[in-house]
């Protein structure tokens, strides 16, 4: 099952660091068949607010994200990214295949206690 490393990016200081970081990123990705899927791109916010940037890379797996995550050559590099940005970078994996959001919402209305039915 796909997994994603996504990254909210607020705060960034231009520093020849984070060139390297982009410049190395690649390679640490490649032996766990990661990929970006969103970098760099514009986004629009059409509710609350997202100051900064997002970054989405796939991975085939929550194994292989989380391998390159704390492989050492990813360890290695982070450092240059993480003093001169400030974020959030989270793992997750994608939804199974047949996913019914149906099941979901069953599930919630049923932990609800019967007064909050009235919705």
């Amino acid at each position: 099952m796909t997994a994603y490393a996504i990254a909210h990016l607020r705060e960034a200081t231009p520093h020849p660091e984070i060139a390297a970081y982009i410049e190395r990123i690649g390679a640490t990705l490649e032996p766990f068949g990661g990929r970006f899927l969103v970098h760099g791109a514009e986004h629009e916010v059409m509710e609350g607010s997202w100051p900064g940037h997002v970054v989405v890379i796939g991975f085939p797996g929550l194994a292989e994200a989380r391998a390159w995550w704390d492989s050492p050559a990813y360890r290695e590099i982070a450092p240059l990214r993480s003093r001169h940005i400030v974020g959030d970078i989270i793992l997750v994996p994608d939804v199974p295949e047949g996913y019914d959001p149906m099941v979901t919402a069953k599930a919630m209305r049923e932990a609800l206690p019967p007064s909050s039915y009235d919705a």
